[in-house]
């Protein structure tokens, strides 16, 4: 059989979000067959016309046959679903169509790394106790659970990601809209990711599975978040919001709920075990490079 003859390797994708969506972009270059789900007709339209064998998923709707077919025909599968407070809903859907699907030759499941919890500024790994802080957490624990107790269907990977930004949903964005704000809670610092380094750090595991491996997907420059606000507003040429005391600030509860957490990732596995060399290591340059690219 020539290479020309030989099955194309074949991605399910469990919510097409930010992430997956570049996955896939990039995979389809290289002649994957990519199959994904989508929550209303009008996006399944927009996938399909784009290449994509897209069908609808949500927790009160379960893949139709056409959907589970493409399901166990698939030999890659990445789950970017969040849990919700009954659980996975890919799990709690489809966990038997998984398994007659078996053997995959990769299995990728997009958790956070709120799953450590607060560390009052410590580091954590990918060996560090599990201690969410809330529920939203405790549910990441628990979906990650039942994604690993799909072992036996093939090597299954979490992608613990920080904070995801890159072109379209990024700080200059948050500026531009009007939506910038600078809460200072003194010591306080968060991890972030470029999209561009999640898809490469995704692609070197499936290029080598490591079934049961959990891998924090972070750069090198955890950073209060007030300081990438700060750099938008000099990159764009506009005043910076004042900056506002946490315990004065008029937060949400979500939002409220994302600083009781503060911790430093270590991001060395991907670097040790994947060979991942980040492309945006720092917010600073990905920032100036993402506004540079608006002009070109």
């Amino acid at each position: 059989m020539t290479d020309a003859d030989s099955p194309k390797p074949h991605l399910f994708i469990f919510g097409f979000g930010y992430c997956a969506q570049a996955l896939a972009e990039s995979l389809m270059g290289e002649g994957w067959t990519v199959s994904a789900t989508c929550r209303d007709t009008e996006k399944q339209d927009r996938l399909r016309r784009s290449g994509i064998d897209a069908h609808l998923f949500d927790r009160d709707r379960a893949l139709d046959e056409a959907g589970r077919a493409a399901l166990r025909q698939a030999d890659h599968m990445l789950s970017s679903v969040p849990p919700d407070a009954a659980g996975d809903p890919v799990i709690d859907a489809h966990a038997a169509d998984i398994r007659d699907g078996a053997p995959y030759t990769w299995i990728g499941y997009l958790s956070t790394t709120g799953v450590y919890g607060n560390r009052d500024g410590g580091e954590v790994d990918e060996t560090s106790t599990l201690t969410p802080s809330g529920e939203r957490g405790q549910r990441r624990v628990d979906a990650e659970a039942a994604w690993f107790g799909l072992a036996a269907a093939g090597p299954v990977h979490s992608f613990r990601l920080a904070g995801i930004y890159g072109p379209g949903r990024n700080a200059l964005e948050t500026v531009r809209q009007g939506r910038a704000r600078r809460v200072v809670k003194p010591g306080q610092v968060f991890s972030r990711i470029h999209r561009d380094d999640v898809v490469a750090i995704l692609r070197a595991s499936i290029a080598r599975p490591n079934a049961g491996a959990a891998y924090n997907c972070c750069d090198d420059n955890p950073a209060p978040p007030q300081d990438v606000i700060a750099l938008a507003c000099e990159l764009l040429g506009v005043d910076p919001p004042p900056e506002v005391p946490f315990d004065e600030a008029e937060l949400s509860p979500m939002a409220r709920s994302f600083y009781s957490d503060n911790k430093l990732v270590s991001n060395a596995r991907i670097k040790r075990e994947l060979g991942v060399e980040l492309r945006w290591p720092d917010y600073r340059n990905a920032l100036k490079s993402l506004l540079q690219s608006e002009s070109t």
